[in-house]
């Protein structure tokens, strides 16, 4: 299976697994599983974290890089992924949490989150 994560998700991947699921925590560790993090997350923590949210205090740059070390592979956000965003509907107005969804139709990965507004997208979203 390939799975987006959210931002919360990475974050709590990589600092607080004990948020994530049992589900989720084993979807993470099963290595058949192909694990992915977007651009669109790393740009979300800096400029957050540029406003001061205490949810979004981490190095942005030592998170990608421990990310693609324990062997996650980032997507870059395209014209297609911006594209897609135009077909959704206006569930949720967050333009980051919005260009996950796509990212995540448009590839064909199920998008890992914990967001209430994006799971109510419904299929190819997995609660974390």
């Amino acid at each position: 299976m390939k799975l987006l994560l959210d931002t919360h998700v990475l974050l709590w991947a990589a600092g607080e697994p004990q948020r994530l699921s049992g589900e989720v925590r084993s979807l993470l560790l099963d290595e058949s599983n192909d694990l992915y993090f977007s651009s669109a997350s790393i740009w979300e923590i800096v400029i957050k974290r540029g406003l001061g949210r205490d949810d979004f205090m981490v190095d942005p740059h030592r998170l990608r890089k421990m990310l693609v070390m324990n062997g996650y592979t980032e997507i870059s956000v395209a014209s297609d992924h911006a594209l897609a965003i135009d077909r959704l509907p206006l569930l949720h107005k967050d333009p980051f949490d919005r260009i996950l969804l796509a990212q995540a139709r448009t590839e064909g990965f199920s998008l890992v989150t914990s967001d209430e507004q994006l799971l109510k997208y419904g299929e190819g979203i997995i609660d974390a």
